[in-house]
């Protein structure tokens, strides 16, 4: 997989958890902008940019924090 197509399959996810968010659809997305996050973590290793590594590396954390509230909260 090249890392134009992990960016856009990320882009995708991210757009698709805004607008789940949007319509209040908790937790999916949570779920799906997490796997977005992830996806532009990989990318932004792959092409060395660590702007790109730093926001959505610290969004990852956030996620976590979601995650926590829903499986144990």
């Amino acid at each position: 997989m090249n890392v134009n197509t992990i960016k856009w399959t990320s882009t995708f996810f991210i757009l698709s958890g805004i607008l789940m968010a949007q319509f209040e659809m908790y937790p999916y997305y949570i779920f799906a902008h997490s796997v977005g996050a992830i996806g532009w973590l990989i990318s932004g290793y792959l092409m060395d940019d660590k702007a790109v590594m730093t926001n959505f590396g610290l969004q990852i954390p956030i996620f976590i924090i979601g995650y926590i509230n829903y499986f144990l909260g």
